[in-house]
């Protein structure tokens, strides 16, 4: 089967084995990829790609990992999140920021990283309603503040 390309914003916090990830998939349903899964379940292109405009929350700590989608969510909103934390780090002071209900992040300075906790609460009625703590350990500053910018801009 072709790949499928998945375009839409997304921010990513924390390494390539613990992380948390905002984001909004956006699937072009004129992929070939997307074709060939499409006929195959039986549902048209369009439906197989979705909307584009349905927000999801991805984690991971070390393979074992998970996600939901947030019905309702909005770009301003992921917005907003993302201003929060750009003013917090810039800040350089211990801070918590929260993305509605679903995403709480505790985070330290340390040296010209931050120390970054997040706590992931899933939607009510999620099949699974585990609230998780993850480490995602020492972060670099400049990649984390950057990360956001490139977030922020596409948004926009």
């Amino acid at each position: 089967m072709s790949p499928i390309a998945v375009g839409g914003p997304e921010f990513f916090i924390g390494t390539s084995e613990r992380y948390v990830a905002l984001m909004r998939p956006e699937i072009d349903p004129t992929q070939p990829g997307v074709l060939l899964a499409a006929e195959q379940a039986g549902v048209s292109p369009e439906e197989f790609a979705g909307s584009g405009d349905t927000w999801a929350l991805m984690f991971d700590v070390d393979g074992e990992g998970g996600g939901f989608e947030l019905p309702g969510a909005r770009d301003t909103e992921a917005d907003g999140f993302a201003e929060q934390l750009q003013q917090a780090l810039a800040a350089g002071e211990p801070f918590t920021a929260e993305a509605g209900n679903f995403l709480l992040l505790d985070a330290r300075p340390s040296g010209g990283d931050w120390e970054v906790t997040a706590r992931v609460t899933p939607p009510e009625g999620h099949d699974d309603d585990t609230v998780r703590t993850l480490e995602l350990g020492a972060l670099p500053a400049a990649e984390l503040a950057a990360d956001l910018e490139e977030f922020r801009r596409s948004l926009a």
